[in-house]
């Protein structure tokens, strides 16, 4: 039938999944919807005609029929199944791994405490540069292009990260582009030289930090496995409050011992942090920390309190945001856009310290998933165009989903490393997705009404 409806913080609404439409309705639309194409008026009304008078069900009929015919409701979909995407195969944005070596030690880090499976390195002036070069040469027309200085901890190779920026303003005027820098640290070598190099050239700024102080330091330990807590949160402090009004976000990681994960939100905004992201771990579920299947529900519920509790905090604030909590209903990506996500692997890459191109920082390490090199290119074209056809219709578990255009196929990394492939989505993933979706949805409708 193409609709979704749910009940969430006391509001009644109804998606049209192919058109986007979002629809804010009485108790008694919510209730008749299901039958409207199903069965006659007249069924209609005898179904109802204990919980209803007549003249609101035809009222409310009227209401159901009007948004049909305006194709809101009940709306045709047109599947993509070849989209016409990326065909001259333009790279926009790249992951740097400037570093393949962190001075922490977090319990679930995915590139193995920051040397992704191989030996530690630190990348060369030479090879960031030549990275910077292949992104331009790769970029087609588009001028605004995004570089985001990762690691392990790229803090560790700081004086690298001031050159490549440098360098990267001196070619935008040359070749007439635009690179928007992002770091993402950990900050346990912050200082002030390096808090105002990045407020000032960074566009946006990525802090990694767990919430409470006990979750903290029992996930990311530093090397001689103390707490990093107390370390980072007095610099991450000073960041943001000389960052003024650019962007930035404290991301943590919430695992199977933390799933009353809201407490470490409200520790975000008890610490002064308005921009806030928590994200759930993805790790092998053999892992004594992992989320699986027996620790969805309890998941579920604690987004659901959370939305709640947001709500509240934002009715005094306006500023505080939550990543999962933020939709845009009024303008959204391109139709094809909605069907292929992110773009890893055609849009988007990471390069390592050797200059190896992979098709995000999340499969950097996996042999089979090279791309190439800095100086070859992009080699593996048959990956490339792998990761290209993988959308929401190519996946068979998406093509019937209400979420398939809010979540576009969900996560590769996190498809590939629960299912052994990218066309099979995280199942829990996907479970976690639609809930945020509704609270999301849920919470702009509070906020409009």
């Amino acid at each position: 039938m193409n609709i979704h409806k749910f009940y969430l913080n006391d509001k009644y609404i109804v998606l049209d999944v192919p058109s986007g439409s979002v629809h804010l309705v009485d108790k008694i639309v919510y209730d008749l919807i299901e039958d409207f194409n199903n069965l006659s008026e007249n069924e209609i009304l005898n179904k109802h005609k204990s919980e209803y008078k007549e003249d609101l069900i035809r009222e409310a009929l009227k209401e159901i029929s009007f948004l049909k015919d305006e194709e809101m409701l009940f709306t045709e979909d047109k599947s993509y199944l070849k989209p016409s995407y990326n065909s001259e195969n333009i790279i926009k944005a790249m992951c740097l791994h400037v570093a393949h070596d962190c001075n922490l030690k977090c319990r679930y880090c995915f590139a193995a405490q920051g040397n992704f499976k191989g030996e530690r390195l630190l990348m060369s002036e030479e090879v960031g540069k030549k990275a910077l070069m292949f992104l331009i040469e790769n970029s087609g027309n588009r001028k605004n292009l995004e570089v985001d200085f990762f690691g392990g901890e790229p803090l560790m190779n700081f004086d690298l990260v001031k050159e490549l920026v440098k360098f990267g303003r001196e070619k935008e005027r040359e070749y007439n582009k635009h690179f928007r820098f992002t770091i993402t640290t950990n900050g346990v070598l912050l200082d002030d030289e390096k808090i105002d190099f990045i407020n000032e050239n960074m566009d946006n700024v990525v802090l990694s930090l767990d919430g409470r102080k006990s979750i903290n330091d029992n996930m990311r330990p530093t090397v001689n496995n103390k707490g990093s807590y107390e370390i980072i949160v007095p610099k991450f402090k000073k960041l943001v409050d000389k960052r003024g009004d650019k962007d930035y976000y404290i991301r943590g990681t919430f695992t199977n011992e933390n799933l009353d994960f809201s407490e470490d939100l409200k520790v975000f905004y008890d610490e002064g942090f308005k921009k806030t992201s928590i994200e759930p771990v993805v790790t092998d579920e053999k892992e004594p920390y992992a989320i699986r299947e027996e620790h969805l529900a309890k998941i579920l519920d604690e987004y659901v309190s959370l939305s709640k509790d947001y709500i509240n905090i934002r009715k005094k604030d306006k500023d505080f945001l939550f990543f999962h909590f933020m939709i845009d209903l009024n303008q959204g990506p391109c139709a094809v856009k909605r069907t292929v996500g992110c773009g890893a692997g055609s849009e988007y890459v990471a390069v390592t310290p050797e200059g190896h191109i992979y098709p995000c920082h999340q499969f950097v390490g996996e042999k089979d998933f090279k791309l190439g090199d800095l100086d070859s290119g992009i080699v593996n074209t048959e990956l490339r165009d792998n990761f290209k056809c993988s959308n929401v219709y190519t996946k068979e578990d998406c093509a019937s989903c209400w979420a398939r255009y809010y979540c576009s196929g969900g996560c590769h990394a996190n498809a590939y490393y629960s299912n052994g492939t990218i066309t099979k989505p995280f199942k829990i993933g996907c479970e976690m997705e639609k809930k945020r979706i509704e609270c999301a949805i849920s919470i702009v409708a509070n906020e409009q009404d």
